[in-house]
């Protein structure tokens, strides 16, 4: 047996079935090929009607058989990661190295305060050792509310990480903790019960305090002259002019203030407003964490850097445990660049109404995992600072991730902090490699994968953990507009990566493997779907109307190719949603979803990218909504979708709907009339037409339901249902006048 001393701190396993899959991905791409040969042999003479749809159709199926082969390999050879922190904490408790945590925040109107200290205080109470735990508040919102918020956050705090350990709760996050059947059970033991009832009043003592500030606006004047920090509000003009505000709030070095309620050494807490003038771009967040990463080397200097967005709390007090393993490992450890988990969400209906990242998270990240490495998709992401900041990877270096003993220079905290506000200025990146090979990379609305793709094209590997509790849990959006626009935000900047010089499918060549590039391709290209999809779900429709068959007819042998892909592919999807743990109806929930994206989100991204591009627009950076009203989230939790405000995506998604109603319905009335014999033929030639047409009609309820049967306020809006009428009965009587 080997020696303690020798097992490795993480073991990797190969999915089985492999070879049964491949067996049937590649009977699917035969099928899918033999499509292409039908449509092209098949193709109208010119002059014939549906030789412009017939053409369009082929180009959509090329197109979907490409990004098919784009999705299978994140699919080929998936692999499964199992950590052992029992060795890691044998061999290295004492050598665990220091780690930062940076929390970001832009908006304290649509990112609660509330909300933000409960993702503050889940990091601050990681099972680890506290004086080498730093978290960093980013604010780029510059909103004293916030500080405040996080001076009596860094009070409660005194009472929580105690109550934590000393119970060892699961999740850490107050507010999660208190709604948890972790805290029904505290009850059953007499001790911690009374210290349950004690800690929630404290935390609600906390909360009324904070949630007062927000409705009041502003900070009392008796609060502002207790605190010395509120001082650097002095100077503030705006949100986007103001000086560097940089405050410690719990210095981890001070042995004698910096405890806990119970003695014990509390984690170093800073609060960062980084300098904002109107005449700098501030690059967004890229630009915040790289400020944070250069204020951090100046407090704290910790070699393991996390990332949580602000509504993403931890949910595994064990999480710096398990990446330790990987990086820490003595035959692997000095490959990994980051080690990057799962967006999970604790908010999603049991149906997931607006579908997840369910697939990606369980099954594709999985894939990527085995080729060199998931992407880096800018939260719940351990990086070690030196890859992070531009170095490159060379096989002779070691894991160099120990604690290192060295005592550094240590100023008085007034001085480090006011030595430290000039790294966050905005002059401070001018001449410099920050934004470029230093730090996250400057120009894209997905700063995070182009950050990640460029570790990896320097040698690096990355590792996806996903533990059995999930590591972090954020908010999902809980309407329609906000989904969308979560998705155009992510579609634009991955489809930007693409036509950019940093593109996977030219900047990663010969750098990474080949599974490993088509894997960012496949994201890169979401935006491009649009087009496919919006000619498949509109052209088959419309020449229903005229009663022109654009696939096979029933007795063709040509059916057979059309209808084993579908099948197939589908059937696939489905069996592997449910191996996810979704449910049927969740399934159907994210084809509607997909359909959705693709011919709104992704059409506008497409867009606003090729403009962009060409210099017509400039990049913007879109903050989701964190939070919805009572009524929303209501009808959130009854599964009743939100369509809300007017918007253009609401309306194209209304004009397909009610399209695809008039063909329809058109074609029904033309076949009645028609009778019997009508009725045998177009069953012999229109039959897939007909049943695309009836899918998406059913795909489509909740947009019909929403435009004409709900009177709730979270129907679709009177200006779009009528716009949306008007355009779709104007093209069905055009086109079939124009016949």
């Amino acid at each position: 047996m080997a020696k303690e001393e020798h097992l490795p701190l993480f073991e990797t396993k190969k999915a089985k079935g492999r070879v049964l899959f491949r067996i049937f991905a590649a009977s699917i791409f035969a099928g899918i090929c033999l499509i292409w040969v039908y449509r092209v042999s098949h193709i109208p003479k010119a002059g014939e009607d549906g030789r412009f749809a017939w053409i369009g159709l082929l180009g959509a199926e090329i197109w979907f058989g490409f990004y098919w082969l784009l999705t299978q390999a994140s699919r080929w050879n998936p692999v499964y990661r199992h950590t052992f922190k029992d060795r890691l904490s044998q061999r290295y408790e004492n050598e665990f190295p220091g780690v930062d945590i940076f929390v970001c925040t832009a908006d304290a109107s649509i990112e609660p305060p509330m909300m933000v200290m409960n993702t503050v205080l889940s990091v601050m109470a990681y099972e680890y050792p506290p004086e080498k735990l730093s978290v960093y508040l980013s604010d780029d919102g510059g909103s004293e509310i916030t500080y405040y918020a996080l001076m009596e956050a860094a009070e409660f705090a005194k009472h929580w990480i105690p109550y934590c350990k000393k119970y060892k709760v699961e999740p850490r996050s107050p507010a999660a903790y208190f709604v948890s059947k972790h805290a029904d059970d505290a009850v059953e033991d007499n001790h911690q019960a009374k210290d349950f009832v004690v800690i929630k009043k404290l935390y609600k003592y906390m909360e009324n305090k904070i949630e007062n500030a927000v409705k009041l606006g502003q900070v009392s004047d008796e609060v502002r002259s207790k605190h010395k920090g509120f001082s650097q509000w002095d100077s503030y003009s705006s949100r986007r002019d103001h000086d560097s505000i940089l405050q410690i709030v719990i210095d981890g070095r001070d042995p004698i203030n910096a405890t806990d309620n119970e003695g014990c050494a509390l984690p170093t807490l800073v609060y960062l407003a980084r300098e904002k003038r109107p005449q700098y771009h501030h690059n967004f967040k890229a630009g915040a964490m790289n400020a944070l990463i250069r204020v951090s080397s100046n407090i704290s200097n910790g070699k393991l850097l996390l990332n949580v967005d602000c509504d993403m709390y931890s949910n595994n007090s064990l999480a710096i445990r398990d990446t330790l393993c990987f990086l820490m490992d003595e035959e692997k450890g000095h490959e990994i660049a980051f080690v990057q988990f799962p967006q999970n969400f604790k908010n999603l209906t049991k149906n997931e109404l607006y579908a997840s990242l369910r697939v990606i998270n369980e099954v594709e990240a999985h894939g990527v995992d085995a080729y060199g490495g998931p992407l880096y998709v800018g939260t719940g992401c351990f990086h070690r600072r030196d890859t992070l900041c531009g170095r490159k990877f060379s096989k002779d270096s070691k894991s160099d991730m120990k604690w290192d003993n060295r005592k550094r220079e240590e100023l008085g905290i007034h001085e480090l902090e006011e030595n430290t506000k000039s790294v966050a200025s905005c002059t401070f990146e001018e001449n410099t490699q920050w934004g470029k090979e230093m730090g996250l990379k400057y120009g894209c609305p997905v700063e995070d994968i182009i950050t990640g793709l460029s570790i990896h094209c320097r040698g690096w590997k990355s590792v996806y953990c996903n533990p059995a509790r999930e590591a972090f849990l954020g908010l999902a959006p809980a309407t329609l507009p906000h989904i969308l626009v979560q998705h155009k935000r992510w579609s634009e900047g991955n489809f930007h990566i693409f036509l950019s010089k940093y593109s996977p499918a030219w900047y990663a060549h010969g750098k990474i493997r080949l599974g490993h590039q088509l894997g960012y391709l496949r994201y890169s290209l979401w935006a491009s779907n649009c087009l496919a999809t919006l000619v498949y779900s509109t052209l088959p429709l419309l020449y229903l109307l005229r009663g022109t068959s654009l696939f096979p007819q029933m007795s063709s042998p040509w059916l057979i190719p059309f209808a084993y892909v579908i099948i197939g592919k589908y059937t696939w999807s489905f069996v592997e949603f449910l191996w996810c743990d979704g449910t049927i109806l969740g399934w159907w929930n994210e084809q509607r979803i997909w359909l959705y994206q693709r011919t709104s989100s992704y059409l506008f991204a497409f867009i606003d990218t090729i403009l962009f591009s060409i210099g017509y627009t400039n990049s913007a950076f879109v903050i989701t909504a964190k939070v919805a009203d009572e009524d929303v989230s209501k009808r959130y939790e009854k599964e009743i979708m939100e369509f809300g405000d007017s918007s253009p995506m609401l309306t194209i998604l209304a004009t397909l709907a009610l399209l695809n109603l008039c063909c329809f319905a058109g074609f029904v009335l033309e076949e009645a009339i028609a009778g019997s014999k009508g009725i045998a033929k177009a069953y012999e030639t229109m039959s897939l037409q007909v049943l695309l047409c009836g899918v998406l009609i059913l795909i489509n309820l909740p947009l019909y339901q929403g435009l004409y049967l709900r009177k709730d306020k979270g129907k679709m809006p009177s200006s779009v249902a009528y716009k949306s009428m008007v355009i779709a009965v104007f093209s069905c009587v055009c086109f079939k006048l124009s016949y």
